[in-house]
């Protein structure tokens, strides 16, 4: 019964918490409140009109019905349908939280912007199949009357997973999954393989899976601004500022197996304003988690995670950030315009950047090698000792590469199963996670945009049951375990 009860969730929907952020006052109720303080003052104040007494346009607005804690491209995913699914233009009141208005540090702009069905799990696979449809008739969802249209500069040339005699049974498992989801992969032979991309090297390489349609890489920094640029013009709120406490209140109650836990509701979330002591209270009836490789502070800012070991109410979220490296080569001889994004077994992966014959790429590290997240800092040695031999090993050309940059970025790294959490905490009834997706967040955020919102709103999942991937799961020991992590 327990069971049960955790994967249907606490929470209801917006509808069952109900949309005023005030107790006992509606979000409508509230506003004419304030509409009547504002004439009763204008009343007393020479000159008539509502001059505040100091310019407050950086500060949040006192109440909010949902606060989005991270405004990459899945806070703002939430944030559009949040506002495209609502029923009543208008009836949503939606605030974006984001602390780097700059965005120098997110996760979103320092990937490489791939996108690919190829997941060993139905709910990746579905996940990925809905936005790279989104992604390709991106103006049909995010465009703006008397702005241009969006250009993300989709390039379709697929995926090119290699296995190992060791992986290749794995991946015919995948495969035979991803073509069941409808996506279009073929597997190859090293004979085949040598045949349709001559400059690889298929030593060790017992099978291949490529993507046929609707696989490759986007500019995500194009899709971050046209996200950013719609949801504003739908009336969705930003603040750059941070999050630095949540106020709730608490209630008893017993489970349906006798099992005594502590709900919890947020009503306020504490906004510390950018360059400023001062923090905004911001009252609101939802909280969503898409911080990224932060979402796990923002969870113990919440309680969660904070009671007796073992139990649901000691279960933290377990997203941490991971520092990876992306590194950007020049090699004349290397892959022509036909070459995909290629992921070897070793871990290493690359793909073209442009038409000049550039590349970009990097290989995971082993969990002795992990670097200090604490800095975006670029290990060069890391390339020179670790990637450039495996890509050399792979793609004979690279032997002459030359490395003209380099950068890190933020994975936020879900330690349990390297998968996403999606929907409400148990406990905490009105946060909602869209998180830990360790690498594959960017690609998947119109869909779990989309998930996130429906339950929101309905209480339930209504397009792709992405039930495995509640918080529910970590208590449980339930692992949604995706192998196929880049």
């Amino acid at each position: 019964m327990l069971r049960r009860a955790l994967w249907l969730g606490w929470g209801r929907g917006l509808l069952g918490l109900g949309l005023g952020t005030r107790r006992g006052v509606s979000t409508l109720e509230w506003d004419g409140k304030v509409s009547e303080i504002k004439k009763k003052i204008q009343s007393v104040i020479p000159g008539g009109a509502w001059n505040p007494l100091y310019d407050t346009s950086h500060l949040p607005p006192e109440h909010s019905d949902v606060v989005i804690v991270g405004g990459g491209v899945l806070g703002l995913s939430v944030a559009y349908w949040l506002k495209r699914l609502e029923k009543q233009r208008g009836a949503i009141k939606v605030l974006v939280v984001e602390r780097d208005h700059t965005y120098s540090q997110a996760s979103t702009v320092l990937s490489v912007g791939g996108i690919r069905q190829q997941f060993s799990l139905p709910e990746n696979i579905q996940l990925s199949l809905f936005s790279v449809e989104f992604l390709r008739n991106i103006n049909e969802y995010l465009a703006v009357v008397d702005d241009p249209p969006l250009d993300l500069r989709f390039n379709p040339s697929g995926y090119l997973f290699l296995a190992s005699e060791k992986g290749a049974a794995t991946m015919e498992n995948n495969v035979k999954v991803q073509r069941q989801e409808g996506a279009k992969v073929c597997l190859m032979s090293p004979e085949q393989l040598r045949n349709k991309f001559p400059w690889i090297n298929t030593e060790g390489v017992a099978l291949a899976s490529y993507g046929l349609e609707n696989e490759g890489w986007f500019d995500p920094w194009s899709l971050l601004q046209g996200l950013r640029r719609k949801v504003q013009s739908m009336g969705v709120l930003f603040c750059q500022g941070e999050v630095t406490r949540f106020v709730s209140s608490s209630d008893r109650t017993e489970t349906p197996s006798g099992e005594e836990v502590i709900l919890k509701k947020i009503h306020e979330v504490h906004v510390k304003v950018d360059h400023s002591q001062e923090y905004q209270p911001v009252e609101c009836a939802i909280v969503v988690n898409t911080a990224g490789a932060w979402s796990g502070q923002i969870a113990e800012l919440a309680g969660i995670g904070k009671g007796p070991p073992g139990t649901l109410q000691g279960t933290k979220l377990p997203v941490e950030p991971r520092k990876r490296y992306v590194y950007l080569w020049h090699c004349p001889q290397g892959p022509g315009l036909e070459a995909p994004l290629l992921a070897d077994p070793s871990g290493a992966y690359f793909r073209r950047d442009g038409l000049g014959n550039n590349y970009l790429g990097g290989c995971s590290p082993t969990a002795e090698e992990e670097p200090d997240p604490r800095n975006l800092e670029v290990d060069h040695d890391f390339f020179q000792d670790k990637v450039w031999p495996l890509l050399a090993q792979r793609v004979p050309a690279f032997e002459t590469l030359k490395v003209k940059s380099a950068w890190a970025g933020y994975y936020d790294y879900n330690t349990f199963d390297q998968n996403g959490v999606v929907g409400p905490h148990p406990l905490v009834v009105n946060m909602y996670f869209a998180t830990g997706f360790s690498g594959h967040g960017l690609q998947q955020a119109p869909a779990v945009g989309r998930a996130v919102a429906e339950m929101v709103l309905e209480g339930r999942f209504q397009t792709i049951d992405l039930s495995p991937f509640l918080f529910s799961r970590f208590y449980l020991g339930e692992k949604a375990q995706e192998h196929c992590i880049i």
